[in-house]
């Protein structure tokens, strides 16, 4: 086998070894975010998503797949991802510093009801934090995906989506998995699924 093969099976191997540890771990916590978006939905409220990096990615991934479609085309859903315009997050890393990038939008933008979900693969991503601070502060529910042992988020957000392992492309692959099944899951909870 050469070094090539051995790498990807390696890859393979350890990716589903956290699926199966993952799966188990997050059930409950994954049921209490679908029931809190379809709540917030229902409602007129909307869900908000950001994070840093490879987690600004996957925000802006998972807002689009609710916005435009996942399964099949229907109706837009209300979510957004804080990971996009230019002039406000540089104005705000600028005037107010990196560690307010998400606090300082959801002070505009979210209201009671509303779900923001922040992603971290550490779990200790300040403006993350703080974002998720203020969402419970205006009466949102603070959610998060993150991995590892949950860093401090595990005291900011609940529901909260932990990815059982410690490596960062690990955690990243999984976030996407459960953005998938999130999307997935809210489209069938709001009978849009085909």
């Amino acid at each position: 086998m050469s070094l090539v093969q051995d790498h990807l099976e390696r890859e393979f191997s350890d990716h589903q070894r956290v699926v199966a540890h993952t799966l188990a771990a997050v059930q409950a916590d994954f049921a209490r975010l679908v029931g809190v978006s379809v709540t917030a939905l229902q409602a007129g409220n909307k869900l908000l998503f950001f994070g840093n990096g490879g987690s600004a990615a996957d925000a802006q991934h998972i807002a689009t797949e609710l916005v435009v479609r996942f399964q099949k085309d229907r109706r837009a859903l209300a979510a957004m991802a804080l990971t996009t315009d230019s002039s406000t997050l540089t104005a705000i890393g600028n005037d107010f510093g990196f560690d307010h990038l998400f606090s300082r939008q959801i002070e505009a933008c979210v209201r009671s009801g509303d779900v923001a979900i922040g992603l971290s693969t550490s779990g200790n991503s300040a403006n993350v934090l703080l974002g998720l601070e203020q969402a419970r502060k205006l009466g949102g529910i603070a959610a998060g995906f993150t991995g590892g042992t949950g860093g401090k988020m595990a005291a900011y957000a609940s529901p909260l989506l932990i990815v059982q392992s410690q490596t960062t492309a690990r955690i990243q692959e999984l976030h996407i998995l459960l953005g998938h099944a999130l999307c997935g899951a809210i489209e069938r909870e709001l009978g849009l699924a085909g």
